[in-house]
């Protein structure tokens, strides 16, 4: 992968490889978090494969038709269609053996189709095409689900029942918190640096999706578990593993290098358990009820959308219907007659 200084290297008009790999540096030097990028990658990849296999090589030549079928493809019950030398072997006449995978979640189809309407954009902005062909192809219509929340009460017990001395422990019940008052992603948490964090004025600074950067209240109990962990916790994993010198992450792993959302998963699932929490609750369960208490509490949405880092007040809008649901349970429950 190109290093993040690198300027896009000029690229022959309609050449798809170096089109895509122009795209991918315009990625990173945007600040895309590698974990965007290496998807991106990989969709692009894949489209470029199905692309191939219709003859289609340069940009240029894509038609609407092509990105219809590409979509088509994807959400094929049969599975997505392969035939490409990197992905699958020879079959056993010599010839390109056609691989189908699995058919892929609406989910993850509008996901593939944002990356290549994205693509489309950019060559359509570096004079590849007169103008993009995936501009009116419609992603699969996602069913609204209503994320899940805990209560007050649920939060309460799985923060509190954190309560170890241990280095892990006084790191967990820290991460937690900070997710919970602040209604961070997991990805936001393990990505804040010590210098993101002024207990002077009670406010992170947190980098989210699009690597773009908002500064965020936290509460005085997150505060208080961040500050025990920095001074009891953090100072016992740098100085007993880490030897090339200090992380400067805030939230470190046992061997003192930056935490990982796989790690945050395992050891969340172990509170859980202890907790009694519902079966499906995630790291993104907190902040989903971060939001959902602040609108109960009285909170508008549009605050609610600039604290969560929405780029759309649409998505913030979720959570009205979540409070909603709320309100009819706890009807259902009080009223005599209900």
């Amino acid at each position: 992968m190109p290093s993040d200084d690198q300027e896009p290297a000029p690229f022959p008009r309609g050449e798809m490889g170096h089109a895509i790999a122009a795209y991918v540096r315009g990625l990173i030097a945007a600040d895309y978090s590698a974990r965007t990028i290496d998807a991106s990658i990989s969709d692009l990849r894949q489209f470029e494969s199905f692309l191939r296999s219709r003859g289609v090589e340069r940009a240029g030549e894509i038609s609407r038709v092509d990105i219809s079928d590409f979509s088509a493809a994807l959400s094929d019950p049969e599975g997505f269609p392969t035939a490409d030398a990197d992905l699958v072997a020879p079959g056993p006449s010599g010839g390109q053996a056609v691989h189908r995978t699995r058919p892929y979640t609406r989910t993850t189809v509008a996901r593939k189709l944002s990356v290549v309407r994205g693509f489309l954009r950019f060559c359509e902005d570096n004079g590849l095409l007169d103008s993009s062909p995936g501009t009116g192809v419609g992603s699969p219509k996602l069913p609204r689900r209503l994320p899940q929340v805990l209560t007050a009460e649920q939060v309460a017990w799985l923060l509190e029942g954190i309560d170890g001395t241990k280095p892990l422990e006084l790191r967990d019940r820290a991460l937690f918190e900070l997710i919970y008052s602040s209604g961070l992603r997991c990805q936001e948490v393990l990505d804040l640096r010590l210098r993101d964090v002024s207990f002077e004025s009670c406010e992170i600074r947190a980098k989210g999706k699009g690597r773009k950067v908002r500064v965020v209240p936290v509460g005085e109990v997150a505060l208080d578990a961040l500050e025990r962990y920095l001074r009891e916790g953090r100072v016992r994993l740098v100085r007993e593993h880490t030897q090339q010198g200090p992380e400067d992450h805030v939230f470190l792993s046992r061997t003192g290098l930056a935490l990982s959302s796989s790690d945050v998963q395992r050891r969340l699932a172990r509170y859980l358990a202890k907790a009694g929490a519902p079966a499906g609750t995630s790291p993104h369960t907190l902040r989903h009820s971060f939001a959902t208490h602040l609108l109960e509490g009285g909170a508008d949405l549009r605050s609610i959308q600039e604290l969560l880092g929405h780029s759309s007040l649409r998505t913030t809008q979720v959570y009205a219907h979540v409070s909603a649901a709320h309100l009819r349970r706890a009807y259902r429950r009080a009223h005599p007659r209900a």
